[in-house]
């Protein structure tokens, strides 16, 4: 992703490299034996890669082309990437070439600089990002409307799939697709190949879909939560509204300047609230909040930075404040101040897992603060996650996703 937010380049085995005093760039793409032709296509020459990606330079990677290339241009010193996803772990390691270690480098300087530049999105990123959240935004209505009691959860998967694709010229999904019903909806990273959405989904389920698309490579990341039969029973209705008015306080309150630690804490305080107006919980929120139970409702964090990569870099560059190690705030993907220009999603959840909630229980401290009858009566309920795409801007937030999302909206929507 690092090297196509500095080029653009969609095909592999380029190399690039960019003068950093000068700007100017140069790309060295593959030279490929004339049998790619045949099963491939036509192969380009130099100038058609120097046009189309807008460079000053560009050279077929011979066994010493970048060597020589880099003394012709006077290079003292080489900045090589070496980058890790805090969110991932993943490590791009630094780019090897024939003659490299002729050359003074240095792998340490580009990763901060360059991770906290992909943290603030211009206003070309954004106009694909709108994009982006926009198909995501009607392949996640048509799921809505489909849904029925008997179908699959893969069905859903399907029908979000076909119509990114179909409609909105969106060939790659950002993730592995969530399609959850029922408990499965508890299950928070539902979808992966040892639960692949695979469950059929039952009269008076709730279905959580987390599904998002790529338009140039720009991700969406996009959560609903709905219904099968297309009306809230009157507990889905007390957890659902929960999540919500967290997810709308929080994209209230986020501004430049908040950081993102507290946001998530607002949250967990909406939710703690809810939750004891609901009978499940009792005693001082605040000291509910301190016990860290919200954690056990939401043990994920609130939200992550969402650009080209669907969690995307500079989470705990910039002022980040260390991983906090408290249960739910461990979790989160940033712990940064807010500033303009920065894509988050805000994605509040409230589940009943029952391995959280069986350790509470056991736990003297924590057990103190639920009423046990009524938490039986949410036994199997699954969970609601609510996920929105926004840009911040001092003006106030813009919700990149346009999904109906209060009870009264989602029933009016799937009665059309």
């Amino acid at each position: 992703s690092y090297f196509f937010w500095t080029f653009g380049v969609h095909e592999s085995g380029f190399f690039g490299a960019v003068d950093v005093d000068s700007g100017k760039s140069v790309l060295f793409p593959p030279r490929l034996h004339p049998d790619y032709a045949i099963w491939d296509g036509k192969i380009h020459p130099e100038s058609w890669f120097k046009d189309v990606y807008e460079v000053d330079e560009v050279h077929f990677n011979d066994p010493d082309t970048i060597n020589e290339t880099l003394r012709n241009l006077g290079a003292k010193q080489l900045l090589l990437l070496r980058a890790e996803n805090t969110d991932s772990g993943n490590v791009l390691e630094p780019a090897d070439f024939k003659g490299k270690n002729e050359f003074p480098f240095d792998t340490e300087m580009l990763y901060p600089i360059m991770g906290n530049l992909r943290v603030f999105k211009s206003d070309k990123e954004l106009e694909v990002m709108r994009y982006s959240c926009k198909v995501a935004s009607e392949a996640h209505k048509a799921a809505m409307k489909a849904v029925k009691p008997g179908l699959y959860e893969y069905q859903l998967e399907s029908i979000f799939r076909h119509v990114s694709y179909y409609d909105g010229g969106c060939r790659h999904l950002a993730y592995t697709c969530i399609a959850a019903s029922g408990i499965n909806c508890a299950t928070l990273h539902y979808g992966h190949e040892n639960a692949p959405n695979n469950e059929r989904i039952m009269n008076g389920d709730l279905c959580l879909l987390d599904m998002g698309c790529e338009c140039e490579c720009y991700a969406s990341d996009v959560t609903t939560t709905f219904p099968s039969s297309g009306k809230f029973s009157e507990k889905q209705k007390v957890i659902y509204n929960a999540v919500l008015q967290a997810n709308r306080e929080v994209i209230k309150a986020a501004k430049p300047g908040v950081r993102w630690t507290e946001m998530h804490l607002l949250a967990e305080r909406v939710l703690l609230t809810h939750l004891k107006a609901a009978g499940i919980l009792k005693g001082d929120v605040e000291e509910m909040l301190n016990a860290r139970i919200g954690a056990i409702f939401m043990p994920h964090g609130l939200g992550h930075l969402v650009g080209l990569d669907v969690h995307d870099c500079g989470g705990y560059l910039g002022d980040a404040l260390p991983r906090p190690k408290e249960p739910g705030l461990k979790s989160l993907r940033t712990t940064r101040t807010l500033q303009e220009r920065m894509v988050i999603t805000v994605e509040p959840g409230c589940y009943f897992i029952d391995v959280l909630l069986n350790a509470a229980l056991a736990d003297p401290v924590k057990n103190k603060y639920f009423d046990t009858e009524r938490l039986k009566e949410f036994k199997g309920f699954g969970g609601v996650r609510i996920e929105d795409d926004i840009v911040i801007w001092a003006k106030g937030n813009e919700i990149l996703n346009d999904v109906p999302r209060t009870v009264e909206e989602i029933e009016a929507f799937m009665r059309k």
